[in-house]
């Protein structure tokens, strides 16, 4: 029975339990040899042979090791060592840097419910890990994708652990595997006992389901196996379609490739349901200021108060010429208040942008520009203005 301060390998010194699931158990250990002492803290993974453990268990406790051994990647836990203990019981060990940080889960535990912008951050970066993977020689998936496994970490970094489910594509076409995956989160088709990279992006997308609503996916109702959450949350558009497309059951109607989920994340450009069909909006700026057939993306329409409040500077880089007219003293405030109102509409269909987070990151910056510089001159000038016409008449 292994129990804390106990010694493995006259090496790795038991702290406490991470966690017990009646095949594994995972300790927080010190590795007393380890030559930075920034990182004697490790993970030590343990599968005792025998009883409930099944040859299945072993494989994917011995494929883990091998493929943690081959990664190297900065948001992955780094391998560290591989040993077998015979005391009556038989031992495996795996031991990988320790991450320190909380998982989503935890985060969860403690009702934190995360917002859109934290949703696409975390979405971004897992999928910047999965492209990697995918895109090994062979490919790697790694099947289990969910809270649990997602470490919030240092510098707010999102780290991907337990390679426990892990899968090398190197297996000829047909093969079989192990079924994993944990109900709510593993698509349909990883249960049938097949994975694909698509596979992965549905317990992602399923995963930031459960971050968005603070419910797990298996307690959400489901209409034709997609996941109901629209009435739970308050997203955007273009994120409610990228979810949902993450989330399609047949994974043909997914994202092909992690790579491509991030080109459609980043883009922005929304997907809209047209007569039960998904179709993709494409990037439609700089149609012209006097298309009127052309539409402009509900997420960047609003008020622009860069061009409120700084109309002389922000026309220039957005290729807004009809707001020369606010250099015009006659019509000039008139011209300002059509500028706000009317200044992303016109901004977008001016000039070309490379997608919708390219435009959003532009006007933000001159909306903070406007409010630093722009709104402290406006009122100096009218102050100045107003002192003038006191003295006129006083």
């Amino acid at each position: 029975m292994l129990q804390a301060e106990q010694l493995l390998q006259n090496r790795y010194q038991l702290q406490h339990l991470l966690g017990n699931n009646g095949i594994r158990q995972t300790w927080l250990a010190l590795d007393l040899q380890a030559p930075d002492t920034q990182k004697k803290q490790v993970v030590v993974k343990l599968l005792a042979f025998g009883g409930t453990v099944q040859w299945d268990d072993l494989k994917l406790f011995e494929r883990e090791a091998q493929i943690l051994q081959q990664l190297n990647h900065p948001r992955i836990p780094k391998y560290v060592d591989y040993f077998c203990i015979d005391e009556r019981t038989l031992w495996f060990g795996l031991v990988q840097e320790y991450i320190p940080g909380e998982s989503l889960k935890e985060l969860l535990a403690l009702c934190k419910r995360f917002t859109e912008k934290q949703a696409r951050k975390i979405a971004v970066e897992v999928l910047n890990i999965l492209k990697d993977l995918h895109e090994l020689n062979p490919a790697v998936l790694h099947r289990d994708i969910k809270p649990s496994n997602l470490i919030w970490g240092d510098e707010d970094k999102i780290y991907l652990v337990d390679f426990g489910a892990v899968q090398d594509k190197a297996a000829r076409e047909g093969a079989t595997f192990t079924v994993v995956g944990t109900y709510g989160y593993a698509p349909m088709e990883q249960f049938g006992g097949r994975a694909v990279a698509a596979s992965d992006l549905y317990a992602l997308g399923a995963s930031l389901i459960h971050l968005l609503t603070g419910l797990s996916p298996s307690d959400l109702p489901q209409r034709d196996l997609r996941i109901q959450f629209t009435d739970q949350v308050s997203l955007s558009p273009s994120f409610v379609s990228w979810l949902q497309k993450m989330t399609e059951p047949a994974p043909e109607k997914r994202f092909a490739t992690a790579r491509e989920a991030l080109i459609a994340l980043k883009s922005g450009l929304a997907v809209k349901k047209q007569q039960g069909q998904l179709k993709e909006v494409i990037n439609n700026s700089g149609c012209g200021i006097n298309n009127t057939t052309e539409q402009v993306p509900e997420e960047i329409q609003g008020w622009n108060w860069g061009a409120f409040l700084l109309p002389w500077l922000w026309l220039w880089t957005n290729q807004v010429w009809v707001g020369l007219f606010c250099f015009i003293p006659q019509v000039g405030w008139i011209t300002t208040i059509a500028l706000g109102a009317k200044g992303n509409e016109w901004a977008w269909k001016s000039r070309r942008w490379r997608n919708i987070e390219h435009f959003k990151e532009h006007q933000r910056g001159w909306a903070i520009a406007g409010l630093l510089i722009g709104a402290p001159v406006s009122i100096i000038l009218w102050l100045a203005a107003i002192g003038l016409l006191f003295r006129a008449f006083f």
